[in-house]
């Protein structure tokens, strides 16, 4: 088993420990720090196994750890693509968010729902279980094209309300009420777990590596490549429908209680709002399933359980 799920595994049992332990490997500053030193940092943890089975008392422990957590695919070992890093996630997102959340056109909003579609499928891609090898190339193939089609799928469906509203110029306030504020957070929840599900398929229908209790892998499941890809869709639906949603209750009650009274503050207000709802929910959607995933035995495949006496069994969830 992978350091990072060992790690996961003795830190991460709760869902506030592993809030906290996003919160601090999110942290963007970890983006800086050189390939050579990630290294170093890796290999340190190789070397010293017996930390992975006791408490991290040690700060400088946990801050290497941190930076493996942060930039190592537990999977296949290698150093995450700068962009794709979880600590990426949010500097990334947050504009695209703010933009897509202002659009009034139709076609403006297609192309920024679009990008954003794009780059979350991409991060979703590189973060996967690693189970499905990308030098497979058919499967590389497929898993790609699969992207693509979540990702003009879901800009469309994205879009459309506002092509509508402004197609048959349904100027109501009361359908300005469902299309601008009501419909977004849905919608945006809805297809960024719909393009989970797409780009990450491969894993319920190939399967992915289950472990016992020691590291050792047991077998290739469907069924947890399925529970892997199915936690981790319904995570992103949440962290952009509420993202999208609670700006719009709290921007409502500012407003209406009249606290900030020039017009023209009340754009930064909501950049503001959104960027702190999101700082707060992506941690809080990462720490809804362990990172270190477990099945019972009763819902593995009969082939697996053939080979080993085991009750309970790991996979790695992706993010």
């Amino acid at each position: 088993m992978d350091a990072n799920l060992r790690f996961w595994r003795a830190e991460g049992q709760s869902f506030f420990q592993r809030f906290l332990l996003w919160s601090d490997a999110l942290d963007p500053l970890l983006l800086l720090k050189s390939t050579n030193e990630i290294q170093r940092t890796r290999l340190l943890i190789q070397n010293n196994e017996k930390t992975l089975s006791e408490p991290i008392q040690n700060n400088q422990t946990k801050q290497a750890f941190l930076l493996s957590l942060s930039s190592i695919h537990p999977d296949t070992d290698k150093i995450i693509p700068v962009l794709f890093r979880p600590p990426a996630f949010m500097p990334i997102t947050l504009p695209l968010v703010i933009v897509s959340s202002v659009q009034r056109q139709a076609k403006h909003s297609l192309f920024w729902q679009f990008v954003f579609h794009t780059y979350t499928t991409a991060f979703t891609l590189v973060n996967g279980n690693g189970t499905p090898k990308a030098e497979e190339y058919s499967l590389h193939q497929k898993q790609i094209f699969l992207g693509l089609l979540a990702i003009s799928y879901s800009a469309c469906v994205g879009a459309l309300p506002l092509a509508f509203m402004n197609r048959y110029v349904l100027k109501s306030s009361l359908m300005q009420l469902v299309v601008r504020k009501l419909l977004p957070a849905p919608l945006f929840g809805l297809t960024s777990a719909f393009t989970v599900a797409m780009v990450r398929s491969p894993e319920f229908e190939n399967g992915i590596e289950v472990m016992d209790r020691n590291g050792k892998v047991i077998g290739v499941s469907k069924k947890a490549g399925e529970k892997a890809v199915m936690e981790t869709a319904l995570s992103r639906g949440v962290l952009f429908g509420t993202t999208f949603f609670l700006p719009e209750v709290l921007m409502y009650c500012v407003q209406r209680a009249r606290f900030v009274k020039n017009p023209r503050a009340l754009g930064s207000v909501r950049m503001f709002v959104i960027m702190s709802v999101l700082a707060g929910m992506l941690p809080a959607s990462f720490s809804m399933f362990p990172q270190c995933g477990e099945i019972k035995r009763a819902d593995l495949e009969p082939e697996i359980l053939s080979s080993t006496e085991e009750t309970e069994f790991f996979y790695n969830r992706g993010i």
